[in-house]
């Protein structure tokens, strides 16, 4: 921490509820709510009572009264009380505090109430007819310099950092023109704006008073300070003091603006020379604030309603349009415009494990990638919002250009799905009231800045801010994909199931219908080989024909053994351990090459990782391949076949490539069908059924196969399977 950090934690804790003592315009006693008895009193107490005030006694004379008063109103709800002592010509105002009664006294000022009420009731009209914010800011802070005649009167805005801006000004030319300039956080700490919202009125009518101390300075029951933070009495920071003078001004007032019970600004009012407004003025002056708090209020909720209809509309389409196509993201794309419109975005990003679409002025997507890992790693929820993405994150400051402001909602709790919205950078020049940044040191302590001429700053990395009707717009987009996304995955699961009790019917149909052919096919052959038997005389032409017999009733028996057994992996469990594969693809190989023994091939086999699986399963995925790479070899004068493999991360990959006949790209969609063959039947016999169950037992390992192939330059096979880790969190 620097020393001018530490300096400014000092000056935020300042004893400004607790200063023990009081501005002179006024009298300060605490009196027990218990017994009556005064504690307390401001050392100018006596020339303002003409009855005597004194610690350690009750109140006598014409302040008798005034006490049963008091101790009968501190048990209700009535949050202060107030009366006019006439014969002693004092207003009186009185409020709770620790477990006591805090009263202030301050003289009768000669206005007439009832001109002040009639001014206001005035007001209230003029301030209804104001169309916008902006018009009734103005319509105050006249007013208010009318009824009080302070030299200036400003109405002042917080924003988001508690930075204030000068919205509206009145004034008479004795002061400068604070218009539109901002003033830092820093000018008024956050402890004084906790005051400010708790305590909406406060004075100083002269900056050189002298202080008025308590007798005692502490309670002489508790042994503590007096906690003054309700008090208008109060006496006020020197820091604050010091601030006044290095305006300018020498009397200050400030009012509080309180919309849905947070500080939304003030009304601060300056003279140059010492100013005293009477107690009713003032009264009317923080009516005159809540009653603008009230129509800004107003105004503003009317605004965000007319702004949330426009963008619910715009809802409404987009929710339309995606509801009525099994792709909802192709939808959402499609209307770009009201997808843009929906958070006034210049640009927006649809990000789901499979697609990119990119819409407006969007980031290239190099840098959505960037982002969309930011994005997954802020743990910002369902929705990320900000107008200064590269001040969060200085890392994707390439972004300001087109996404210096972003608003993203997540599509999926599984998958890095996104939906963002962009807004440009916005550079623009802020004006201070001084420099903002400086920092006076003097005597060991900071002071406040001496200088409020006009400042001016460059602003980067800043989009235009996003509305709440903006983020609500986006919050409810969000809750209609999910409910699409609900729907749509219900309805899956629905046709899945569906899927699979059809699937496991035809399976049990297949069995049943493999198993009956089987015996009939076997007698067919019996029969055509007792047939040749039994009759030898047959001519050449009858003996053709039982072999054509023979050899279609075995060509079918092969066929129903295949769909026998591809009807059965489907109810077959696998069985998983460690699988040698060099083992497989050796014993493969030699059973291949026994019935292959007149030709030429050239086998290149390379070490094989380890597979995870079961290993009768995976014997016949080697078979299936290694003898289709052996059949369609058969047209070369020297077959060369490779197998090889490699370990991938989280999975083995297994190929085998050889110089067949290959096949055209163009039908690679159809070589793992059943019964599905790029050959004829007459060049390389076979039931088109072993590719099929080639994939079907890769799949049943939650692996993957694929094929590429050229015609006339040979076919490349490639299948990976999970390793053991993968598979064990597929399973989970």
């Amino acid at each position: 921490m620097t020393e001018t950090d530490s300096d400014l934690e000092a000056c935020a804790r300042e004893p400004i509820r607790i200063p023990g003592a009081i501005q002179p315009h006024g009298a300060l006693f605490v009196l027990s709510p218990a017994d009556g008895i005064v504690l307390q009193i401001s050392a100018n107490a006596p020339q303002f009572f003409s009855s005597p005030v004194r610690p350690s006694h009750r109140l006598e004379g014409g302040l008798a009264k005034l006490s049963c008063d008091l101790l009968s109103w501190y048990p209700t709800d009535a949050p202060n009380y107030q009366c006019i002592l006439p014969e002693q010509g004092l207003a009186i105002l009185a409020h709770r505090a620790g477990g006591n009664i805090i009263v202030e006294a301050e003289r009768v000022d000669a206005q007439s109430l009832e001109e002040t009420f009639h001014r206001l009731r005035a007001f209230v009209g003029r301030l209804n007819a104001q169309a916008d914010v902006r018009g009734s800011l103005q319509a105050a802070a006249n007013f208010v310099q009318e009824l009080t005649d302070f030299d200036r009167v400003l109405v002042y805005r917080f924003d988001e950092n508690w930075d204030g801006r000068v919205v509206a000004e009145a004034g008479n030319g004795q002061l400068p023109n604070y218009l539109d300039l901002r003033f830092p956080s820093s000018d008024i700490p956050s402890q004084a704006r906790d005051l400010y919202a708790s305590n909406r009125l406060r004075i100083i009518p002269d900056i050189d008073y002298t202080a008025i101390p308590l007798q005692p300075v502490l309670n002489p029951r508790t042994g503590e300070p007096l906690d003054m933070s309700f008090a208008q009495l109060r006496s006020v920071s020197p820091v604050h003091l010091e601030y006044m003078r290095n305006m300018g001004t020498a009397a200050s007032m400030s009012v509080s603006i309180i919309i849905d019970g947070r500080l939304w600004g003030l009304v601060a009012c300056h003279s140059v020379d010492p100013h005293l407004v009477a107690r009713p003025i003032r009264d009317a002056c923080d009516f005159l604030a809540q009653s603008l708090g009230m129509r800004i209020a107003a105004l503003e909720r009317i605004d965000e309603a007319a702004r949330h209809l426009q963008l619910s509309h715009i809802t409404s389409r987009l929710l339309a349009g995606m509801s009525t196509g099994a792709d909802w993201v192709g939808a959402l794309a499609a209307m770009g415009d009201d997808l843009l419109a929906q958070v006034n975005a210049t640009g927006a990003a649809i990000i789901t494990e499979n697609t990119l679409h990119r819409l407006g002025q969007c980031p290239q997507e190099m840098l959505l990638r960037r982002l969309l890992d930011w994005l997954e790693k802020a743990n910002g929820g369902d929705m990320v919002a900000t107008d200064s993405l590269a001040v969060k994150e200085p890392l994707l400051e390439p972004l300001v250009e087109t996404a210096s402001g972003i608003l993203a909602i997540r599509l999926s709790e599984l998958h890095p799905s996104w939906l963002i919205w962009f807004r440009p950078e916005v550079v623009h020049t802020v004006t201070w009231g001084g420099n903002p940044h400086k920092v006076v040191r003097e005597s060991g302590r900071i002071h406040p800045r001496n200088s409020f001429a006009a400042w001016s700053e460059l602003v980067r990395y800043k989009a235009r801010p996003w509305t709440e009707a903006e983020l609500t717009a986006a919050k409810d987009l969000r809750a209609a994909i999910v409910g699409i996304v609900l729907r749509q995955a219900e309805e899956l699961a629905e046709l899945t199931n569906e899927l699979q009790r059809s699937n496991k019917e035809l399976e049990a149909f297949s069995y049943s219908i493999s198993h009956d052919l089987r015996a009939p096919f076997r007698h067919i052959v019996g029969f055509a080989q007792l047939l040749r038997e039994r009759e030898r005389n047959l001519d050449e032409k009858s003996h053709h024909y039982l072999e054509t017999i023979s050899e279609a009733a075995v060509a079918a028996g092969r066929l129903v053994d295949d769909l026998l057994n591809f009807s059965q992996l489907g109810r077959a469990s696998i069985v998983s351990k460690s699988v040698d594969m060099n083992k497989l693809v050796a014993e493969v190989i030699q059973s291949v090459s026994g019935e292959f023994q007149s030709r030429a091939i050239d086998w290149k086999v390379e070490p094989l990782p380890i597979a995870w699986g079961d290993a009768t399963l995976l014997r016949q995925v080697w078979f299936n391949l290694i003898e289709n790479a052996v059949k369609y070899t058969g047209k070369r004068a020297i077959a060369r076949i490779e197998i090889f493999g490699r370990e991938e991360k989280n999975q083995s990959t297994y190929v085998i490539r050889d110089n067949g006949v290959g096949f055209d790209m163009a039908y690679v969609g159809k070589l793992f069908g059943v019964f599905q063959r790029l050959q004829r039947p007459e060049d390389f016999e076979g039931t088109g059924i072993g590719l099929a169950l080639t994939r079907r037992i890769v799949e049943k390992h939650n692996g993957s196969i694929r094929a590429e192939g050229e015609l006339d330059k040979g076919a490349t096979f490639t299948f990976a399977l999970p390793t053991i880790e993968k598979k064990g969190r597929a399973i989970a």
